[in-house]
């Protein structure tokens, strides 16, 4: 999961698939965190992408960096917690003119039964779960 982590931040923007209907939808997002040894992400309770989220779990995300991409593949967990809202919000300091962890809006989410391939077109895919 380290390495994942490593991945999606030195890519610095990863999509998020989620689906709205029978509609798949992307997104860019740059939030990723480990906290707890889970691996986080963050938006906004008001957003599509968060509605998305709660009335299906179940989400993929892609980056691309160096000529290799990763794929992760999991369910998204709420954590309601304000430690983890915070933790978020300090490792992303620059996400405090739009959010707090008081503010009702920010929610925070790990990923749950994750596979994530790393690919690229001159080695065999690597897999690993978390």
């Amino acid at each position: 999961m380290e390495r994942v982590a490593k991945f999606l931040k030195e890519a610095e923007t990863y999509y998020l698939a989620t689906v709205d209907g029978d509609q798949p939808r992307v997104r860019p997002f740059g939030t990723v965190n480990v906290f707890e040894g889970k691996l986080y992400i963050q938006t906004g309770k008001v957003k599509d992408v968060s509605k998305q989220i709660h009335a299906n779990p179940k989400v993929e995300l892609c980056a691309f960096k160096s000529g290799e991409w990763l794929r992760v593949a999991g369910k998204l967990i709420e954590d309601d917690r304000r430690e983890a809202r915070q933790a978020m919000l300090d490792a992303y300091p620059n996400l405090r003119a739009m959010y707090s962890e008081d503010d009702g809006n920010t929610e925070v989410f790990y990923l749950k039964d994750a596979t994530a391939t790393f690919s690229s077109f001159t080695k065999e895919p690597e897999v690993v779960k978390f």
